[in-house]
């Protein structure tokens, strides 16, 4: 069975990161874009970053220019983007594509994870929430702020059962 952990994360630098160093965190891996009407939720990505990792939540962010051209920078100009207007310290990968023949393997599995219900990413800041064990639990299209997934990523944390 395909996890998670098969893949690695391209970064800007040209070198990459094995994403098997993540098992048995709760990761949430989104499409991003700098020029984008959803370009704010990078600051909700890293509070969640921010007050979640020390529990065990990994939040990688994807930068993609499939969708409206949204994303023409080169990877240095996206990184500086991130930095200066968001702060942004959680983990950025080099631009890839999310669909398509050239797309990422890790974004053909994860559009095609849910093999009952297979589709494309729609639009920049789909966000995939995945499991300890790597699996791909559910899909959240654009419109959904990162704020709205902390009852779900809190139940994956198991602080959700802790708390009630």
């Amino acid at each position: 069975m395909t996890t998670l952990y098969d893949f690695s994360m391209p970064l800007p630098d040209g070198s990459s990161m094995a994403l098997s160093t993540l098992q048995g965190q709760v990761v949430l891996l989104v499409n991003t874009a700098s020029e984008c009407g959803y370009t704010r939720q990078y600051a909700g990505l890293q509070e969640l970053h921010d007050s979640l990792s020390g529990q065990g939540l990994r939040v990688l962010a994807f930068p993609c220019n499939q969708f409206g051209g949204q994303e023409p920078g080169t990877d240095a100009q996206i990184a500086s983007f991130c930095a200066s207007r968001f702060q942004l310290t959680l983990p950025l990968s080099a631009k890839v594509e999310v669909n398509g023949p050239q797309a990422h393997p890790l974004w053909r599995w994860l559009t095609q994870a849910d093999s009952a219900h297979p589709h494309p990413v729609k639009w920049n800041f789909t966000k995939f929430l995945l499991d300890g064990k790597g699996r791909v639990v559910k899909r959240f299209e654009p419109a959904v702020a990162p704020h709205e997934l902390l009852p779900d990523i809190e139940v994956l944390l198991g602080r959700r059962a802790a708390a009630d």
